[in-house]
């Protein structure tokens, strides 16, 4: 059986420190929500408004063609699924 895989980051989910990330931000009436690592989704809010969200970064795609969001693939890419630090402050 595969794995789930997390979609901004491409790492097995594993079964701890899991989140649900809206592409549409929840208050912009978005509905549709993907697991995601803690950490990963942490990261999404302290790069992004929602408002950012919105306009701009609501594919995985457009979320992971973001610079800082580069940086963070590469730095978590061999961490294990439930790796989870604090990140910087959320938008």
């Amino acid at each position: 059986m595969d794995e789930e895989r997390c979609p901004l980051c491409g790492r097995a989910l594993g079964t701890v420190n899991i989140d649900r990330h809206h592409l549409v931000p929840k208050t912009f009436k978005g509905r549709e929500q993907f697991p995601i690592h803690k950490i990963c989704h942490r990261k999404i809010h302290s790069v992004f408004t929602e408002r950012e969200l919105l306009r701009t970064y609501h594919t995985w795609e457009a979320l992971r063609a973001h610079p800082d969001i580069q940086t963070f693939i590469r730095w978590v890419a061999n961490k294990p699924p439930g790796f989870y630090v604090r990140t910087a402050r959320q938008k």
